[in-house]
């Protein structure tokens, strides 16, 4: 089956002496993997070089009997200059592809993780605070994916809570003073966290970046988010020492 698609680059590496096998993330159907016989070779048989996190038009033949599919044609559909050309921006980018990878399964179509790497890349071009758009990201991959924290009300015995509250790693969401732990691994968060959590899940992309976030706010994301991620997926992100090169 000939299947199209429009997908990003998440890694790439070589095959033999001639050929490359891709992952790509793509709107139509999700994570694929998939080679490109010959592109060593003849790199000008394709319209792409398949950098990481360059966005392409994709044509391949889909296996019923692989995971790993016949990619007959790639052409370059957006580059990222900027982000290139900057290593902050890089590393950033470089941590959100394999976030993405990571958290996606293989050939599960989800437009809206598709259209945040899209929306995450075009501003990471231009913006000013790199941090900011790691915790957005991060944020609402999270929600898209169902991996959300829960963050609504108490964990253990679902009271809603009014003031600054605890956030357990290991339960996955937010503690009331009510509820004892024998557990160390959690952080007093600020009401103004939560607050910043809860915007950022109801709102698209546009609405935001326009929240403001203060030192506090940025702080305890980063050790809610970062430590959130790697408990629960059971593995550690390559990419994140971008993050703590940028505290």
């Amino acid at each position: 089956m000939i299947l199209k698609a429009e997908g990003i680059v998440l890694k790439v590496f070589d095959l033999r002496e001639t050929s490359r096998i891709a992952t790509f993330f793509t709107k139509e159907h999700g994570k694929f993997k998939g080679v490109l016989k010959g592109i060593r070779q003849d790199p000008k048989k394709f319209g792409s070089h398949i950098d990481r996190f360059s966005v392409n038009d994709i044509v391949y033949y889909h296996s019923h009997k692989s995971d790993l599919h016949l990619v007959s044609q790639c052409d370059l559909k957006q580059y990222f200059f900027p982000i290139r050309e900057d290593y902050r921006r890089n590393m950033a980018a470089n941590y959100v592809l394999e976030l993405v990878d990571v958290i996606m399964p293989l050939e599960e179509a989800n437009t809206k993780v598709y259209h945040l790497m899209t929306d995450f890349l075009n501003s990471l071009e231009k913006t000013g605070d790199i941090d900011r758009l790691i915790h957005i990201f991060q944020i609402k991959i999270l929600l898209f994916s169902g991996f959300r924290p829960h963050i609504d009300s108490c964990v253990k015995c679902g009271r809603k809570i009014q003031s600054t509250a605890r956030f357990s790693i290991h339960s996955g969401g937010l503690l009331c003073s009510l509820c004892p732990t024998i557990e160390t691994s959690f952080m007093v968060i600020s009401q103004g966290t939560v607050a910043s959590i809860l915007h950022i899940e109801g709102s698209d992309w546009g609405k935001s970046l326009r929240l403001g976030l203060t030192k506090t706010v940025k702080k305890e994301l980063k050790y809610i988010l970062n430590n959130f991620l790697v408990y629960h997926l059971g593995r550690t992100i390559k990419t994140a020492k971008y993050l703590k090169e940028n505290t």
